[in-house]
């Protein structure tokens, strides 16, 4: 029978917000067992019975201001591969918690430090969210209309892309070298960093002389009107990527743009032309109709989907993109694999600490004296 491909692994979470949660999630969408460690007597910082990025894995509320609390939380690391974290440097150490503690515990402990700015250097010890960090990475600068201001994409570029999933593969680095070498590290996973990385290729392009400064004036920032969105007739919106000749060849075919001036795809100079002029077209009908004429055709032109639509979507639909667990629809675990599976989404139930612990080798007495 086909296991997950992280099986075996356990995986310490303190609890946080944000990126921390997300690469706890994945880990355990894989396989890994994550034990979350909950600060207090309550959960942590969202509804864990319908809060997707905290599902599948099990957590203990320990009151982190006690030795018996911090003693426990040293016991269960000793037994585990690695631990995630997403304090402000220095907040561990000050819990008796850093890694020179932890590691010196167990040596081939990986211990993920998720935060903002990186674990020293100048704004170490400065707050900050998302739109800050990307803002320092240079990342938020290319969002957003041609002269207009920056635009926030939510907090997928420094939370998520370049918080959440980078730790989870800096994790992953590391306990493969912790075992083939039987050392334990810590991964310093910092969102600016992060969120410089996902920009690698446009840092190639700008390199190439391919890339403005001008924000929303070139190729994949909406600059070029083949590759941007556009409104229908009933307020929806169509997404059109036909960057490549033959998709901007279908494009020009079911819209008709039989005029030289489609035939300067890649001049600027004819951009706001072909602009106003797809603009023009595409409110002439509803979405879905566009829908319909695109079918087929290769063109590279999809329907810009809300929540709902998105979950309902044939296409998602058939791969199973979104399940329901919990009486909560969310985005199913990936990557596939062909010789693995993934785990079944599972959100948290009522909190049962002591069973937790109990797993875990704690005495009933040893549980009791925890006030649990």
């Amino acid at each position: 029978m086909a296991t997950p491909p992280l099986a075996g692994l356990r995986i310490v979470e303190m609890a946080g917000i944000g990126p921390g949660p997300f690469a706890g999630m994945m880990l355990a969408d894989h396989g890994a067992e994550v034990i979350r460690i909950d600060r207090g007597v309550q959960p942590g910082f969202s509804d864990p019975a319908r809060d997707p990025l905290l599902r599948s894995r099990r957590s203990v509320a320990l009151d982190l201001k006690t030795p018996p609390g911090i003693a426990a939380v040293r016991r269960i690391a000793a037994t585990a591969d690695g631990l995630i974290e997403g304090f402000r440097p220095g907040v561990m150490e000050r819990l008796g918690l850093g890694p020179e503690v932890l590691l010196a515990d167990n040596p081939r402990l990986v211990y993920g430090r998720m935060t903002g700015w990186g674990q020293d250097g100048p704004l170490a010890h400065e707050p900050g969210h998302d739109i800050n960090y990307i803002a320092l990475s240079g990342a938020l600068h290319a969002f957003g209309p041609a002269g207009g201001k920056p635009a926030a994409p939510i907090n997928m570029v420094g939370d998520f892309g370049g918080g959440g999933m980078l730790l989870a593969f800096g994790m992953l680095a590391a306990l493969l070298h912790a075992q083939r070498s039987g050392e334990g590290q810590v991964v310093d996973a910092a969102m600016t960093e992060g969120s410089a990385l996902l920009m690698s290729m446009i840092w190639g392009f700008r390199a190439m002389g391919r890339w403005s400064d001008a924000r929303g004036t070139n190729l994949l920032d909406g600059g070029a009107p083949f590759y941007d969105t556009y409104e229908t007739q009933d307020g929806g919106w169509i997404a059109v990527g036909a960057i490549e000749p033959a998709f901007y060849a279908a494009l020009r075919r079911v819209l008709g743009l039989d005029d030289a001036l489609w035939d300067r795809q890649f001049d600027p100079a004819a951009w706001p032309a072909m602009r106003e002029a797809l603009a023009a077209r595409f409110r002439t009908r509803p979405r879905d109709t566009w829908v319909a004429a695109f079918a087929g055709t290769e063109a590279c032109v999809t329907p810009v989907l809300g929540f709902d639509e998105a979950a309902a979507h044939p296409h998602n639909r058939d791969r199973a993109a979104f399940v329901t667990a919990g009486g909560v629809v969310q985005p199913a675990p990936a990557p596939r694999y062909t010789a693995s599976v993934t785990v079944a989404p599972a959100m948290a139930t009522a909190r049962d600490d002591a069973a937790v612990l109990a797993d875990l080798g704690f005495s009933p007495a040893e549980v009791a004296a925890l006030g649990l």
